[in-house]
């Protein structure tokens, strides 16, 4: 009896391990940004104050930076989601040659480490005078993370039932407009979680545009994150327990805004009856 109570109580034990290693950062950034001094410990703030994010919220700077973060991560993640959604369907709904050999190649390289391509596309960069360019950074992430979302959106249009398609078609309906009005409204999970993964892996991206982008103006949130980094060892410990904050608030609204989707599920059954 004793053994199996141990076994079932292994899998909460660990996950509650794993949940306080991820509570207990989460908890020193709370204290730490309304702490007039903060320091690494994990402590209730000796004076509670406001100055961390009035000082943060008063850097014009700062919204710049959370502006051209949102810009790069959210624009990628429309790109990718239009981008692998039509790449997705033809290796979805029609037999094409080498078909596996081609998702495979995909697959191989969504696992590409980043650190191994960046310098060809520096140089890259560099030859055709895009670096510092945002529009260029911005479809490079897009183009660096396209072939994990074709792989999802694949795997989210195989969920649904070519026979709707094929009833849109007999209506006259083009493939377009099947993808369009058929498909698209049906896998709206699918999307929201190519577009939050997506995005999520964007706004935390700081090699990328560390390495592309020269001006410090143009940088992104996840970049300008290391000013609070001073000379000499010196951690403003407040406002970066204050910006790390913030700089969480875009992912949560990400996530609550395609929840009420991605809970929903593929509803297919009553979309296939009649």
């Amino acid at each position: 009896m004793m053994k199996k109570r141990m076994q079932k109580a292994l899998p909460y034990i660990v996950l509650s391990l794993i949940g306080i290693m991820f509570f207990v950062p989460l908890l020193w950034m709370i204290f730490a940004s309304f702490d007039a001094n903060a320091t690494l410990a994990i402590e209730w703030p000796e004076e509670f104050t406001l100055d961390n994010y009035t000082e943060l919220f008063s850097d014009p700077e700062i919204w710049i930076a959370f502006a051209i973060g949102v810009f790069l991560s959210l624009g990628s993640s429309l790109v990718i989601v239009i981008v692998s959604a039509l790449a997705a369907y033809p290796l979805s709904r029609f037999h094409i040659k080498h078909k596996d050999s081609i998702i495979l190649t995909i697959l191989f390289m969504s696992g590409l480490p980043m650190t191994a391509i960046m310098v060809p596309v520096y140089q890259l960069f560099v030859f055709f005078n895009l670096n510092d360019s945002l529009w260029a950074t911005l479809f490079f992430m897009a183009a660096s993370a396209l072939p994990y979302g074709i792989w999802l959106m694949k795997n989210f249009i195989d969920s649904v039932p070519i026979n709707l398609e094929e009833s849109a078609w007999i209506d006259g309906a083009s493939t377009l407009v099947g993808l369009r009005k058929v498909v698209t409204p049906l896998m709206k999970p699918g999307i929201f979680t190519v577009l939050i993964f997506t995005f999520t892996n964007s706004w935390g991206n700081f090699f990328v545009p560390f390495i592309l982008i020269q001006s410090v103006e143009k940088l992104p949130a996840s970049v300008t994150i290391f000013q609070f980094f001073g000379q000499h060892g010196m951690v403003f410990y407040g406002q970066l327990a204050a910006f790390s904050f913030v700089y969480t608030i875009p992912v949560i609204i990400m996530y609550f805004m395609g929840q009420k989707y991605m809970s929903q599920g593929f509803s297919l059954g009553g979309a296939t009856k009649g």
